[in-house]
């Protein structure tokens, strides 16, 4: 067998593979020997099959069988001795490959195209400069995260009077053009409706300041406009609308309720930080303020990242073999058209050169990614995203047991690790240029450019 390479220019190659007789002959041999001692054919007893009968029946797909084996073993062992750095994988050279006849050759070429992967050279220094942005902590913004946990934790209540947010509840009547309850009519009792959801100002204006007992009248498909909602509130199938007729309904309230946060007491304090973490609302406050410190901080790190990724990108600016990408995509994803591959190929060029940057930096600083550390970081998403459930005190062997089925899945165990090494890249990113240090508010950070 015989290997070459041809440089077809910088970022692009063709690997010559030779495969002679001598090279899977033997390995053919093997396999029809084997299929001798377990063939059943009518006439003969097993094991006792002619050998020329088992070659003249079995020998050309055992041949092609093991000539893709030999090819695929030594495509992927030239590669990694040779240390190619390639993109995708290798596609057969549609130009240069020649047609086999597998019935008559005993020699073949098989010829591949590669896509090389440019030279990367980050070569950070403080001359590098990216801008971090700073957010000022600020009484309005405090003030902000208090009130969001309190009405996170807030209630409806049951209240004499509707307000624009309240809930309501009532009963719901089918009624004709002189307002009489329709014959055989929808007839919902104890419908629960949001002031805020009706898209009828009119309604919205008369329901705003009622009290239990009063009835009003509502065009239904009028007041709410989001079809599946009101199909469901009806108990009626969505498909039914249609025909829906009359769409007049008489709404009498029953029940009356306005959302209240909760109050900044021992239950709320335990409830966001754990049984007796918090005693005070001082305590809380000062909690609040070191937590929204270190949310500010990460805001800060997420638009580093932004920008630095945006400066590496701009400052190395690699070529990619833009041709044989967009072949190797279009046949590894058949279900993506021409037209949609180059609506998109921006997108993932910048994706894969990002890559090669990351990947690159990575190696240069030895920064590697353990199973610990994954772990960790799928334990503290899961602890947030209980946390907005209500569920802050989620026991740790729970929590634990949810982990470890969570990572159980490749994709989402190849997701911490990949957002990991992007943290840690950053990271070192970070420590190598220089930050263009900058302090702005809350607002002026949530308006820059993404």
């Amino acid at each position: 067998m015989n290997i070459t390479k041809e440089n077809k220019d910088d970022l692009n190659a063709q690997l010559t593979i030779k495969i002679e007789k001598d090279d899977y002959e033997g390995k053919v041999n093997d396999v029809l020997k084997d299929y001798r001692k377990k063939a059943s054919v009518k006439g003969f007893r097993p094991g006792k099959v002619p050998a020329g009968l088992i070659k003249k029946m079995y020998y050309k797909p055992v041949m092609v069988e093991e000539i893709n084996k030999i090819l695929s073993e030594s495509l992927s062992t030239y590669i990694r001795d040779e240390n190619l750095d390639i993109l995708g994988e290798p596609l057969p050279a549609e130009e240069k490959q020649e047609s086999i006849d597998w019935d008559n050759q005993s020699d073949f070429e098989f010829i591949f195209d590669l896509g090389l992967a440019p030279e990367i050279n980050p070569d950070l220094s403080d001359q590098d400069e990216v801008p971090f942005y700073k957010i000022k902590l600020s009484d309005e913004l405090i003030t902000k995260y208090k009130d969001s946990y309190l009405s996170q934790a807030g209630k409806y209540q049951e209240a004499e009077q509707a307000e624009e947010e309240s809930m309501l509840t009532g009963d719901l009547v089918q009624v004709d053009e002189n307002g009489e309850p329709v014959a055989e009519g929808l007839n919902v009792p104890e419908t629960k409706i949001l002031i805020s959801k009706i898209a009828d100002e009119e309604a919205k204006k008369e329901l705003i300041g009622a009290a239990v007992g009063k009835k009003i009248t509502l065009d239904v498909k009028k007041a709410f406009t989001n079809e599946a909602d009101l199909a469901a509130m009806l108990h009626i199938e969505k498909e039914a609308l249609e025909t829906l007729s009359p769409t007049t309904f008489h709404y009498t309230l029953t029940k009356i309720e306005n959302f209240k946060n909760a109050e900044p007491n021992q239950e709320f304090f335990n409830m966001v930080y754990g049984e007796g973490e918090v005693n005070s609302e001082e305590e809380f406050n000062e909690r609040l303020k070191k937590d929204i410190e270190v949310n500010m901080g990460q805001e800060s790190n997420q638009r580093f990242g932004v920008d630095a990724k945006k400066y590496l990108l701009n400052k190395l600016n690699a070529e990619l073999p833009a041709d044989f990408l967009k072949r190797w995509l279009m046949e590894t994803n058949e279900e993506v058209s021409r037209e949609q591959l180059e609506k998109e190929y921006p997108e993932v060029q910048e994706d894969l050169k990002w890559q090669l940057i990351k990947n690159k930096i990575a190696k240069e600083n030895e920064i590697e990614v353990n199973e610990e550390e994954i772990a960790e970081r799928a334990g503290l998403v899961a602890r947030h995203q209980f946390m907005q459930y209500g569920l802050g005190n989620i026991p740790d062997e729970h929590l634990q047991s949810y982990v470890t089925k969570l990572l159980e899945k490749p994709e989402d165990k190849r997701r911490y690790y990949e957002m990991l090494k992007e943290e840690k890249v950053l990271s070192k990113v970070k420590e190598l240029v220089k930050l263009q240090e900058k302090e702005v508010s809350k607002e002026e950070f949530d308006k820059l450019d993404s």
